[in-house]
């Protein structure tokens, strides 16, 4: 077995929230992760746009960077990005096999008790990474909640909550307050945080979290006047995702340089696939979004409305998720509903989602398919556009099909009004 599918065989554990594997394997790694400069950011939605700007306006500024992000679309290289490249994956097989070994000395000695998930191991190898292509700073994605996340072994120079909704409610609580509580974990004692728009219940619990760990707080929001900007991506919730982003890059200037226009570059000059992409193929045009939870398919229903009007929908959903509400929020914005199968063993089957979404949208129109691509041909077949989301385990695979089949991104003008840089 080589040390790639050694990896991805520890995916069989699934998740395991805890801080002791990790800091164990970065201890016997002699703590790569702290070789550079931290940034760290957590949420619910908006986390990964945010990571995407905030890395982008670092490396604008000069700085040699990394960016560290779950789960990929196609590739798992695609999680750990250095300098605005996906980690070689040479580079990458070599760092899995170091790390694996360390982890199977660990095992022998009894100082592991039990083989670490996936992901524990690919945050070492992602910081390990880091460490080897000697980047000055690397923003990291938190990858579930916070306080027991396996990137939550980092001191970071500034701390982002980017916002709290309901999402992973098995492993995060059922109401917002708990689930701020779990994402306000990341708040460490003297660490300036960043946090963005989140409900009154929720905004509580971190401003609380913020006092007790004498952590300066700032509340991001967008300005109401300043210089125009016109952000990259598109969406008039990435409004509040610049807000954040900024607020963090002016934070990180305390330890990093970072002139205006890098922050500048940050906001307009930024990619981040699969989030309101547009992209041509022969039948039509598609738009990839991941959206995966209520509010993320809110922000999704919002941008169609906004700037096309309501399309086909191509979806596949994972059995964890709130299907019924992510049904409701999107229902404004789809003609029909085209369900299939993600390929996911977590997934709903094609007929179990368009069940959930007969039940939740009485009187939709929805219709089944097992395979993405006969999905999305039918969509097409009625429509010269339509839409595919709510899962990026259906997105990303749905995507690197298009494109290996000539699929070219397309501009669609945003429902965004320019952001005011102040």
């Amino acid at each position: 077995m080589t040390p790639r599918e050694r990896l991805f065989a520890l995916e069989q554990f699934g998740i395991k929230l805890g801080l002791d594997n990790s800091t164990t394997i970065l201890q016997a790694l002699n703590r790569p992760d702290q070789a550079f400069t931290t940034i760290h950011v957590g949420g619910t939605n908006g986390k990964g746009s945010v990571t995407a700007m905030v890395e982008r306006g670092l490396r604008a500024a000069g700085h040699r960077t990394g960016r560290y992000t779950s789960p990929h679309l196609t590739d798992i290289e695609e999680r750990i990005v250095i300098d605005g490249a996906p980690v070689a994956s040479g580079a990458f097989d070599a760092i899995t096999a170091d790390v694996l070994g360390i982890v199977d000395e660990l095992i022998e000695t009894g100082l592991l008790p039990h083989l670490p998930t996936f992901f524990e191991v690919t945050t070492a190898i992602a910081f390990e990474a880091f460490r080897r292509a000697r980047v000055s700073a690397a923003v990291i994605e938190v990858g579930l909640g916070g306080r027991y996340d396996a990137t939550n072994v980092i001191t970071p120079a500034v701390t982002a909550i980017t916002s709290i909704a309901l999402d992973h409610e098995r492993h995060l609580g059922t109401s917002l307050s708990e689930i701020a509580f779990e994402k306000a974990g990341i708040i460490k004692p003297g660490v300036p945080i960043v946090a963005g728009w989140m409900p009154v219940e929720a905004a509580r619990v971190i401003t609380d979290a913020a006092r007790l760990k004498r952590a300066p707080l700032t509340w991001a929001a967008p300005a109401e006047a300043g210089t125009p900007v016109q952000l990259a991506l598109a969406g008039r919730h990435q409004q509040r995702n610049a807000a954040v982003a900024v607020e963090i890059l002016r934070r990180c200037s305390i330890d990093l340089a970072m002139p205006r226009d890098a922050i500048v570059a940050a906001l307009t000059d930024v990619e981040w696939p699969a989030r309101l992409e547009w992209l041509r193929v022969p039948a039509g045009d598609v738009l990839l979004d991941a959206a995966h939870n209520p509010d993320g398919a809110a922000a999704l229903a919002e941008y169609v409305l906004a700037s096309v009007g309501p399309l086909p929908l191509v979806c596949g959903v994972m059995g964890d998720k709130d299907v019924p509400a992510i049904a409701r929020a999107l229902s404004p914005a789809v003609s029909r509903f085209v369900t299939t199968t993600a390929p996911s063993p977590r997934a709903l089957s094609a007929r179990e989602l368009a069940d959930c979404i007969r039940g939740a949208v009485p009187g939709a129109a929805v219709e089944s398919r097992d395979d993405p691509m006969a999905a999305l041909l039918e969509a097409l077949h009625s429509a010269p556009r339509t839409m595919v989301g709510g899962s990026i385990f259906l997105v990303g695979p749905v995507r690197a099909q298009l494109r290996a089949q000539g699929a070219t991104t397309v501009r669609y003008p945003s429902n965004t009004s320019p952001f005011f840089l102040d």
